[in-house]
């Protein structure tokens, strides 16, 4: 198993309420020449937790920081117009706290982080940091 120590929050960069699927963003990544989708997991508008790429293998999310973290994606991140939005739902905010407490559980302490930590993104559309601050507080 890779050495991880973060995990990394993204959006899909599609308007909230739009329903997209792991295997649209599988085939999305396929397309621009990636060898499968780039996220560990998906987490859709109803909160479900969709597997991406196996946890063995480093994730294709965050240039630079691939090999020692964990690649999340939550449905949606933009508006109508496609500016950047919080666009997550009250069940993707629970499943976002309980993957990560579950990740956890299994690789120790792992902190939780944005997209746009290590990027000029905007990506996840929010700063994670500010928005669970407290689960970085319990490692």
């Amino acid at each position: 198993m890779r050495d991880i120590s973060n995990i990394i929050l993204h959006c899909s960069a599609t308007p909230g309420g739009r329903d997209v699927t792991v295997n649209d963003i599988r085939r999305w990544h396929l397309a621009n020449g990636w060898d499968d989708i780039g996220y560990h997991f998906c987490i859709y508008a109803d909160g479900s937790i969709h597997r991406g790429r196996d946890l063995d293998k480093s994730g294709a999310h965050t240039y630079g920081h691939n090999r020692n973290s964990i690649g999340i994606c939550y449905i949606g991140g933009v508006d109508k117009d496609m500016n950047p939005t919080d666009t997550m739902t009250e069940m993707q905010d629970i499943a976002v706290i309980e993957l990560v407490k579950s990740l956890r559980l299994i690789f120790g302490k792992l902190s939780l982080h944005g997209h746009n930590e290590f990027s000029s993104k905007s990506c996840p559309s929010f700063d994670v940091q500010d928005k669970y601050k407290f689960l970085n507080e319990q490692i």
